[in-house]
């Protein structure tokens, strides 16, 4: 498929979407969005897909909206901001909920919505001279619609600090505060993403989105008698699995599991 903001590429298991609107810095607008939406939602039932990069191209990972796009906002009605908002929503939600793991490269500065871009991905790789910034309180707005996705990454105590003063803050303090899963110098990037990329694609495919879907659907919930019995019965649906099967039986056999081959 041809895109106009972005390019595809699928090499074996392994897919990456690259943001390529460089001349801008990766902004949103509603072209770029439609078009994330889409190839997600693509990739996420392609049964050859068992991992994907989200990268961008040129010296930015993405700024945020698009100027022109806001010019055109700024005319909105309330039901007209209220549709927009709700495309925007549903690109965060399919690749949050995407079943194949997302590994957001980060090669550059990352602003306003492309925060929470990259708090959609499973692991986020950023080089160590990127800068990160909630910014939208600048412009007299609120990073609502990616609220949900910054905040389980970074915790609510950070977002009161960042949604409200819009500072930028540096690829260290993103570590620390869990935004970042690995921060390398430039020239390291590529190769971190593509060790880590290695290591999704080896995994059982189903496995994979189990343990994904797992995680989204257990955190923060007390520890229950429900949970537990929950939990117990994913883990015996999986085991009973032809892939739970085949991965056990070839760690037994020593042999590569069918996946790998």
């Amino acid at each position: 498929m041809q895109y106009d903001t972005l390019t595809l590429n699928c090499e074996d298991t392994l897919a990456t979407v690259t943001l390529n609107r460089p001349q801008v810095r990766n902004a949103f607008n509603e072209t770029m969005i439609a078009e994330l939406t889409s190839v997600f939602g693509m990739l996420g039932q392609c049964g050859e897909i068992r991992a994907i990069v989200l990268a961008a191209n040129g010296v930015a990972f993405c700024a945020g909206a698009d100027l022109n796009w806001m010019r055109k906002m700024a005319g909105y009605s309330s039901d007209e901001s209220r549709a927009d908002a709700c495309t925007l929503a549903r690109m965060l939600a399919t690749i949050d909920r995407c079943p194949k793991p997302v590994l957001a490269r980060v090669n550059g500065d990352v602003y306003a919505g492309g925060m929470g871009l990259i708090s959609t991905a499973d692991i986020v790789v950023a080089q160590e001279a990127a800068r990160f910034c909630l910014s939208e309180a600048r412009l007299g707005l609120i990073p609502a619609t990616i609220a949900p996705y910054v905040m389980r990454a970074m915790g609510a105590r950070a977002a009161r600090r960042y949604f409200t003063t819009a500072e930028p803050f540096d690829g260290a303090t993103a570590l620390r505060l869990g935004l970042v899963s690995e921060l390398v110098p430039q020239v390291a990037l590529d190769e971190t993403v593509r060790r880590l990329a290695d290591a999704l694609v080896a995994n059982g495919p189903g496995a994979v989105a189990e343990s994904k879907r797992l995680v989204r659907d257990i955190a923060d919930r007390p520890l229950t008698d429900e949970l537990i019995d929950e939990t117990v019965e994913r883990i015996a649906r999986v085991r009973a699995s032809a892939e739970g099967r085949e991965g056990v039986a070839s760690f037994l056999e020593k042999r590569a599991p069918g996946w790998r081959i």
